[in-house]
């Protein structure tokens, strides 16, 4: 009986050899009409790489990103590509893939991660939804594409929209929090208050900060969006050796809108936890990373305050 179930789990940890170099295997088939050339497809999905310190480094994760994939799906760019995988699988079905990166690299112009320990990069994919485009003719489908792009992106701000108070106090009572609220609506802590220097709208702040948002990753850790904390960074694994972490000079009436009712709170020396309601941050619309009505998570420690025309910031 052990025997035979050993058995079952190599066979089902077996990965099956697809075009060129792709292996992959299988994790639910639902029997639906596979993707074909010049279908649109919703999807969500994690990109890992294995490094020389984290054999499941993750590049890109829909899931942490509470943000799924569209993709239009073309003629495959060599053989073993994703697009070839993605044909291997219909609405509601899920599998991994194993792509080899030098080919990757090739084809798409792409610079391999640094510090990689195998040539590999592992995709693992749940089709949530497919558009098959059939035999409509091209601008017909265009017009489709959109229609389901934009219902399925009202469908998920409509949902952003509901959980965003869910989020917040989800946050507030798993970290404990004794906040304060404001008017507004922002929630803060103060851990320090500074000097009695308050910052006007006119100044320049020169702030430590990390920026994250309310959920945690997949993996446990922060889900850090920007930072100006090297060491936090490389937690949360979005350190860039392009980036200069040192405290930011950022003039403060440019800011979001939660984020400049946080400093004026503290001086110099001070320093505030606030969780910003979407009115508050990026509103109905997102921006970058960030999706529409998405609550945010700031910590700051103010630096320094430096008032217009002067080039010294005050100091504690």
């Amino acid at each position: 009986m052990l025997l035979a179930a050993a058995l079952g789990l190599a066979a089902c940890n077996k990965f099956e050899k697809g075009e060129g170099d792709m292996t992959y295997k299988i994790y639910k088939s639902d029997g639906k009409p596979k993707i074909q050339d010049g279908d649109y497809v919703k999807l969500n999905g994690v990109q890992t790489v294995e490094t020389n310190t984290n054999p499941d480094s993750v590049m890109v994760n829909t899931y942490d990103n509470e943000r799924p994939a569209f993709f239009a799906i073309s003629k495959s760019m060599f053989k073993g590509d994703l697009a070839s995988g993605l044909k291997l699988l219909g609405e509601g079905d899920s599998a991994v893939f194993k792509l080899n990166l030098d080919s990757m690299e090739k084809y798409s112009g792409q610079p391999k991660p640094k510090g990689l320990k195998s040539n590999i990069a592992s995709f693992t994919i749940k089709i949530e939804k497919v558009l098959h485009k059939g035999k409509d003719p091209d601008s017909i489908f265009d017009a489709k594409k959109r229609l389901f792009f934009e219902a399925e992106y009202k469908a998920l701000n409509e949902k952003n929209k509901v959980v965003e108070p869910i989020k917040i106090a989800k946050y507030v009572e798993e970290n404990s929090l004794k906040v304060t609220t404001a008017p507004s609506g922002l929630q803060y802590v103060i851990s320090a208050p500074g000097n009695s220097e308050r910052a006007a709208l006119t100044d320049t702040v020169v702030m430590d900060y990390t920026g994250q948002f309310t959920n945690k990753k997949s993996s446990g850790a922060l889900n850090v969006f920007d930072t100006s904390d090297a060491k936090v960074a490389k937690e949360a694994g979005i350190f860039s050796e392009s980036v200069q972490y040192t405290p930011r000079s950022l003039p403060l009436g440019q800011l979001p809108q939660g984020v400049i009712q946080g400093i004026q709170l503290i001086g110099v020396g001070g320093k505030i936890k606030m969780i910003l309601p979407s009115k508050l941050g990026f509103g109905e619309n997102g921006g970058g990373p960030i999706n529409p009505f998405t609550p945010l998570v700031f910590d700051i420690e103010l630096k320094g305050i430096i008032k217009p025309n002067a080039g010294t910031p005050l100091a504690k």
